[in-house]
């Protein structure tokens, strides 16, 4: 049970039901106690009601002796209350019914005047008692003190009972409520055990497996939807992972086999110098195509790594296109192509790979543009989205290869592609680098017509 979450939710609840519970208890202890105080008060009001009516119907203070019987009268059935009556003139007692009667009239003589007093005292045996002194008139007008007291035993018996039933029976429904909030917690908290078998059983060959979310408590609900994100991304990053190796191996298969079948037959018999360097310029060749593949591949794995952040400035897009432009210019002049940017608008993105992304497309551009046509560079922004879109004029791409053009390694004609030195990354770099700007890249294309493709910034 150690760091068992149902067991500290189990004790959690133990201690806030023990604070609730003593609150109630005192509470009601203090309610009780006020219950009990406010009956004996009344008690003793109704029986000085009852002993002031009885004096009035005795003639006179002397004939107080003569009518005892119906003072003891009024204490019958009433063992808890004590009387004593004394002259207020000259506090001479004139009649005690018990002896805590009589021991009243030492604690309460302490104050001579006529008005009522109520006092609350102890005792020589210990008893708690409430006492209450005043003056009544007999028939001929003549005062008469008396001293009315309760006994409180039975009120502290009550009280005492009280505390001890809730002694005894508060560890025992503490008991109860943490068994029940543990065995609540246990039972809630069972969604939790679909995390734990799908977390152990996710592997290289699992990473497809996803929780439930409809099922779930609306708490756990979200922690789910969390769970499959991490999943999908985790899935996402293999798979990526997984296909970049293969197509990194399978690119680097054919200039290492290259390289490996030059050097072999320079090595298969004697060679003059001029052959012996014929082969190694192929060969360097052949390694430049390699280095530019891995630089390639290395870039589209660094732009896609969300980890990395972009080292983002304030852009103006037109100069940065402008000055590609100017980059390309002795290539498109070979190829016979003009170039024009039109528009201005800004974006916060990192300068290289924006640079990188505007020379892939217009070198794209200018190596599939026809003779004697022109590219446009268009920067547009509206309503908070900037675009540069390049379009040119050529063959074209047909619909169904306009999906995974942006595919690494995709070419339309792999065999052209492979002698303008190409290795069929130049788009998948784009894509990557708008997607870790947080953008996107669209192309579309018209058979012999315009080919345009639009990289997309969220400002």
């Amino acid at each position: 049970m150690k760091n068992s979450l149902a067991t500290h939710i189990a004790l959690a609840s133990t201690c806030f039901g023990l604070i609730v519970v003593s609150g109630a208890i005192a509470v009601a202890f203090w309610a009780l106690a006020k219950q009990l105080d406010a009956r004996s008060y009344e008690e003793l009001q109704g029986k000085r009601d009852s002993l002031a009516h009885v004096l009035q119907e005795i003639p006179t203070a002397q004939a107080v002796n003569q009518h005892l019987h119906r003072f003891s009268d009024l204490l019958i059935g009433h063992d808890d209350l004590h009387l004593a009556l004394t002259d207020p003139k000259s506090n001479q007692p004139i009649a005690s019914f018990s002896s805590l009667a009589g021991e009243s009239l030492t604690v309460l003589a302490t104050n001579a005047d006529s008005s009522m007093t109520i006092a609350d005292w102890t005792t020589s045996s210990g008893k708690d008692m409430r006492s209450m002194r005043a003056i009544a008139m007999t028939a001929d007008g003549r005062a008469v003190r008396f001293y009315l007291s309760l006994d409180r035993e039975n009120d502290q018996s009550l009280l005492s009972g009280f505390a001890k039933a809730t002694a005894v029976g508060l560890p025992v429904l503490l008991m109860v409520v943490a068994l029940g909030a543990w065995l609540i917690a246990r039972t809630a908290l069972s969604p939790l055990r679909r995390f734990e078998r799908l977390a152990a059983s996710i592997g290289a060959k699992s990473l497809g497996q996803r929780l439930p979310e409809a099922s779930l408590p609306t708490e756990l609900a979200q922690l789910a939807k969390e769970f499959n994100g991490m999943l999908q991304r985790i899935d996402r990053g293999y798979r990526q992972l997984h296909e970049f190796s293969g197509d990194l191996a399978h690119e680097m298969r054919t200039p290492v086999a290259t390289l490996l079948g030059r050097t072999q037959v320079a090595l298969s018999k004697k060679r003059n110098v001029a052959d012996l360097q014929e082969v190694l310029e192929g060969n360097i060749e052949e390694l430049e195509r390699l280095s530019r593949l891995i630089s390639d591949m290395l870039l589209i794995a660094s732009a896609g790594a969300l980890e990395n952040p972009i080292h983002g400035e304030q852009l103006a897009l037109s100069e940065e296109a402008h000055r590609v432009v100017d980059y390309l210019a002795f290539i498109a002049e070979e190829n016979r192509v003009l170039m024009e940017v039109r528009g201005r608008a800004s974006v916060w993105a990192d300068r290289l790979l924006v640079q990188r992304a505007i020379t892939n497309l217009l070198s794209n551009a200018i190596r599939h543009a026809y003779s004697n046509s022109k590219i446009l560079v268009e920067i547009v922004e509206d309503h908070g989205v900037v675009t540069l879109s390049v379009t040119n004029q050529g063959k074209g791409v047909p619909a169904a290869h306009i999906e995974r053009i942006f595919d690494r390694f995709f070419r339309i004609d792999s065999g052209r592609t492979r002698l303008d030195g190409g290795a069929g990354l130049g788009l998948a770099i784009v894509r990557a680098i708008m997607t870790a700007h947080g953008g996107q890249v669209i192309a579309t294309s018209e058979l012999e017509e315009n080919t345009k493709f639009t990289l997309i910034f969220s400002k």
